[in-house]
Formats: structure tokens, C-alpha cells, sequence
């Protein structure tokens, strides 16, 4: 597997093998950990780790530690921490910045989100946006696993849904916008991206249909945005996604 953004050296020998398992408590040498019910029961009846064997915990905060299971019964499962393995991460200036879809691509676009090195989601509403109802349960959910299942140590943050305006006017100023746009000019898309400089980034990908051209001018108007063209092809929203961070991942290699 390849080194995720972020990622020291000590990843080389790190075994990705081995069960993770995101808990939100604080980890640390000697912490136990008494999982709720939903963990307990991942951990006892899916991946059946018996009393003695190990896993690994993080919690998007402390690093990554060697667990070992104290209890045996189903419902009452404890964790001792024994040794960290990895050293806390920071969270990527990396926004990505999407119009909401519908169940499982909404959910696929978020998982490859966070595998391709995002640090925040946030999911606007523009004039074109089909699903205007988004479930950040779901959303954090989907992060998690994506995180557990990849080695990933900084949790991606959701954002509550915003309307596009809002978002554009609330925008930080250091950041620059990466805008994905169908109708952008030819250009090296790698050689636009790094003209930007180390500053945090902001990848925008639109809805079905493209933005419309009110948001488009707001877009292009704009004194921190970079017009993006992902190729002669017109991508749904959710290969754009791939994409357009594969090509943040080409121009800022970590």
C-alpha cells in the first residue's frame, strides 16, 4: 500500500495488515479502553480477537497504539494500551469542497476523499444540487471506515452542509480555490496547482449538470481561484472527485 500523505518514513515497515479500530478515547501507556456496544461487537464476534491478541487504536489525536484485549465476555470487551506504534499526523490543508449526491456515490466519493490525503469535507448547495439533504452521520461514518481501512492517523473533518454563497463569502482568505471547471481553458492542470505555492487548498468539484453560470462568474470573479479542466471528457461528480485530487496528490507529492 502506498504512504499516505503526511506519513514519515516509518511507514515503510509498518504493517497494514494488522485490524484497526477507531475509538474517540484518549490513548495512551497503560489506558484501557471499555468499548460501547457497536465496537464491542465488532471486535468480539466479526473479527473474533481473543483475550492476549492485539490490534491497533487511534483516535485521530494520540498516534496509533498497540492494544491488547483484557476481557473475554462479548458485551464487556477492554483494550490495555501497550505501545505506540506511530506519532500523531496533522490533518492535510486540503478542503474538498462538494455538491451533495445520493447514497452509495455520495458515500464512495467520501471514502476516496479521505484515502487520497483530504483533511476537511465540506458539502455545499448550489442552484444544480439534486440531493439537498445530507446525513453527516453517514458522512463521518463513511470517513472512519476509510481511515481504519487505510492506515489514515488524521481524521477528516465533516462540515454541516452550507449554500454555496455562504461558503464562497466565508472562505479563508490564505486559501486558494481549485475550481473544477468543464468549461476551463487548456492548461497543465499540475502546473496551475503548484503555481499556488505551499498556501491550503480548496478543490471544488460541482453537481450533475455543472454549476450554474451565476455561480460560475461568482467562481471565476473570485481573487483566489484557479480554473481546473479535468480532461476533454465530461466526469460525473464522483470520478471528478478522484481526479481532481490525484492531480493535487501529482503537483504537492508529500
Amino acid at each position: 500500500m502506498a504512504r499516505m500523505r503526511g506519513e514519515s518514513a516509518e511507514a515503510e515497515t509498518y504493517d497494514f495488515r494488522a485490524q484497526r479500530l477507531f475509538v474517540p478515547d484518549a490513548l495512551g501507556e497503560g489506558a484501557e479502553i471499555r468499548l460501547d456496544r457497536d465496537r464491542a461487537h465488532y471486535v468480539a464476534d466479526v473479527i473474533r480477537l481473543e483475550p492476549g491478541a492485539a490490534l491497533h487504536l487511534f483516535n485521530g489525536r494520540d498516534g496509533e497504539w498497540r492494544a491488547v484485549r483484557q476481557s473475554a465476555g462479548k458485551r464487556d470487551v477492554v483494550l490495555r494500551c501497550e505501545s505506540r506504534l506511530r506519532a500523531q499526523t496533522p490533518l492535510a490543508a486540503l478542503d474538498y469542497v462538494f455538491a451533495p449526491l445520493k447514497h452509495a456515490r455520495l458515500d464512495y466519493m467520501v471514502q476516496k476523499a479521505v484515502e487520497m490525503g483530504a483533511g476537511r469535507l465540506v458539502p455545499v448547495i448550489t442552484r444544480h444540487t439534486q440531493a439537498t439533504r445530507v446525513n453527516t452521520d453517514r458522512m463521518r461514518a463513511n470517513v472512519v471506515e476509510a481511515a481504519e481501512q487505510c492506515g489514515i492517523l488524521a481524521v477528516p473533518e465533516v462540515a454541516e452542509p452550507l449554500a454555496f454563497e455562504r461558503w464562497l463569502a466565508g472562505i479563508e482568505h490564505e486559501k486558494v480555490i481549485l475550481f473544477c471547471d468543464e468549461a476551463a481553458g487548456p492548461g497543465d492542470p499540475v502546473a496551475k496547482i503548484r503555481d499556488a505555492g505551499a498556501a491550503p487548498l480548496a478543490v471544488l468539484v460541482g453537481p450533475e449538470g455543472g454549476f450554474a453560470e451565476i455561480e460560475r462568474r461568482m467562481l471565476v470573479a473570485h481573487d483566489r481561484t484557479i480554473s481546473l479542466s479535468l480532461g476533454a471528457r465530461i466526469l460525473r461528480a464522483d470520478t471528478a472527485a478522484v481526479a481532481a485530487l490525484a492531480l493535487v496528490g501529482a503537483a504537492r507529492p508529500e
